[in-house]
């Protein structure tokens, strides 16, 4: 590890009486703990996509508020559920946001985690799919999308094109176009099968927060595996650039009693828990909370936050600003630059070389 980011659910709902958050307060404080975070160097924003819920899920808005008001930090998505996603809009929002950020940004998507909607993707319009999971519409849209941002002909002009320099019929791309932002592309992955997949198309890995495989290995090391996976896939496919890896964990630094009493464990927080995920056993990551000593020793033992080079670290959003952004200084200070950690102010965050 070497860089860490935030990753918020971008919860809100409830009473406000009892602290509960409109969706104008959750957007705008998600914009403030990322700015506030640039300020402390933290390398990346990160925010979670989930449709029909009281949770982020127009996410290009966001990240170019967000982009406009910061200066290093890398704005990007845990993951965008390409089931609900038309990959020609896509392509062109996401090529926007990667130019109004000047590169700073970390697209991940995927098929998508389980929603609240039944088939929620089909009421968007994205029938067809045989799949009760909708896997194969996310992968024939994504593949779609990938031409788009790489400046293949998605159509051609018209027989008199208006207000357009292109001859009569000629093929049109996508515009705008982003020259890198094929680099800034990540598939968030469950499974091997998924990491040797997303190796072999040369993106970044983004490891989910669970995993589906359960066979009885901690969730570091099954994580790790995966991670191994995808390198060995991006090297056998012969790709020559070096790829990103991210790895998400819950950590609570105690470093004050008004920690102790927000954060002390929970029973159960401090083991991985196995559960069933659209019907396969499934392995879900646990929370590291404690002092600063021991999150530093318990997570280099961890072995998939020593193998990935960014860490995010999953915020409760719905807390508020200030609470937010002493997690993320107490990580920063007290735990971080024992792991490795180089802030923004020391420039993009470099992968590890296949």
């Amino acid at each position: 590890m070497r860089a860490f980011g935030f990753l918020s659910f971008g919860h809100y709902g409830g009473s406000p009486a009892q602290g509960g958050l409109s969706a104008r307060q959750m957007l705008h404080d998600a914009i403030d703990i990322s700015v506030g975070a640039d300020e402390l160097g933290v390398n990346g924003a990160y925010f979670r996509v989930h449709h029909y819920a009281k949770q982020s899920a127009a996410p290009m808005p966001l990240l170019s508020a967000v982009a406009a008001r910061t200066q290093r930090i890398e704005v990007g998505t845990g993951v965008i559920d390409m089931r609900y996603e038309n990959p020609l809009y896509l392509a062109e929002e996401a090529a926007a946001l990667d130019l109004i950020a000047d590169g700073r940004v970390a697209l991940g998507i995927s098929r998508g985690a389980p929603e609240a909607a039944d088939r929620g993707w089909e009421s968007f319009g994205y029938t067809g799919s045989t799949d009760p999971r909708g896997a194969d519409i996310a992968m024939s849209k994504f593949e779609v999308f990938l031409q788009a941002i790489q400046g293949h002909p998605m159509t051609r002009a018209a027989a008199q094109p208006y207000m357009s320099d292109a001859a009569p019929h000629a093929p049109l791309r996508i515009e705008p176009q982003s020259e890198e932002l094929l680099r800034h592309i990540w598939w968030g992955a469950g499974s091997r099968e998924t990491a040797a997949r997303t190796g072999s198309q040369g993106l970044n890995l983004m490891s989910s927060t669970l995993l589906t495989e359960a066979t009885g290995a901690a969730f570091g090391d099954l994580q790790a595996e995966q991670i191994d996976v995808f390198r060995e896939a991006f090297k056998e496919a012969g790709h020559t650039h070096t790829p990103r890896v991210s790895v998400s964990r819950s950590v609570f630094p105690i470093v004050t009693e008004q920690d102790r009493m927000l954060f002390g464990m929970r029973p159960g927080e401090d083991s991985d828990q196995i559960g069933i995920i659209d019907g396969t056993r499934s392995t879900f990551g646990r929370s590291y909370t404690g002092e600063p000593d021991q999150l530093i020793e318990q997570l280099k033992a961890d072995a998939a936050v020593q193998s990935a080079d960014t860490l995010l670290l999953t915020i409760p959003s719905q807390a508020g600003v200030e609470l937010n952004l002493h997690i993320l200084e107490s990580f920063a200070t007290h735990v971080a630059p024992a792991l490795g950690w180089k802030p923004n102010t020391e420039g993009p965050v470099q992968g590890d070389p296949v």
